[in-house]
């Protein structure tokens, strides 16, 4: 097929097997190249979501991608099978995982990121995590793993409800100071345990570094 450009809703349910099957279709669309997927509350677990991503690395074209994955049932090994998975996609320059509402936890959101840092031509990122469990040590190792991002220059993390304090907030910051080539940065703390000060405190230690910063802890 000649489709360059897909933007695809469904909320019918199709779980892990449909998840799979979607992609496979999509990876004959040899010339695609910008993809959007509505896909959240659909009851995909670990093995929907890795074969999505597995299917998804065929389409050896695609630069912008877009994944609405919210309220599924993807955990750790979901999140990191997709990334891995994604990988694979030489061409990727934009992406956007939006996997709110899930059971990635601290261990997936790490690996996750840890998978990521191979997607070499990467240098738009946004990753909607709000609401996994993530904790202050999946801040940090999300952070440690993006930071091997060589190429990326934007970055947009959403972390609301991951009960992230002002030491995983500070651990990430001090991860993402050592990505290279980093120009802008997005981060959204709601509802995190922080008090007033220490949230001065983390925004004093981003603001140090040398790049635009924008913060969200509403």
């Amino acid at each position: 097929m000649k489709l360059a450009f897909c933007k695809f809703v469904c909320n019918k349910q199709i779980g892990d097997e449909g998840a799979s099957s979607l992609g496979s279709a999509l990876a004959n669309c040899i010339n695609l190249s910008d993809l959007t997927l509505y896909l959240s509350n659909n009851q995909i677990g670990d093995e929907g979501a890795s074969g999505l991503g597995s299917a998804l690395a065929n389409c050896i074209n695609l630069s912008d991608l877009t994944l609405y994955l919210y309220q599924n049932q993807i955990g750790a090994i979901g999140a990191s099978g997709l990334g891995s998975a994604l990988a694979n996609c030489i061409n990727l320059s934009n992406l956007a995982l939006h996997l709110g509402d899930n059971q990635i936890g601290a261990i997936g959101a790490s690996d996750l990121g840890s998978a990521l840092a191979n997607c070499i031509n990467l240098s738009n990122l946004t990753l909607d995590l709000w609401s996994n469990q993530i904790s202050d040590e999946g801040a940090s190792g999300l952070g440690s793993a993006l930071a091997n991002c060589i190429n990326l220059s934007d970055l947009t993390l959403y972390l609301q409800s991951n009960q992230i304090s002002d030491e995983g907030a500070s651990g990430l910051g001090s991860a993402l100071a050592n990505c290279i080539n980093l120009s802008n940065l997005t981060l959204y703390f709601g509802f995190s345990p922080m008090n007033e000060s220490q949230k001065f405190k983390v925004l004093s230690k981003f603001l140090k570094s040398k790049r635009l910063v924008v913060f969200y802890f509403q």
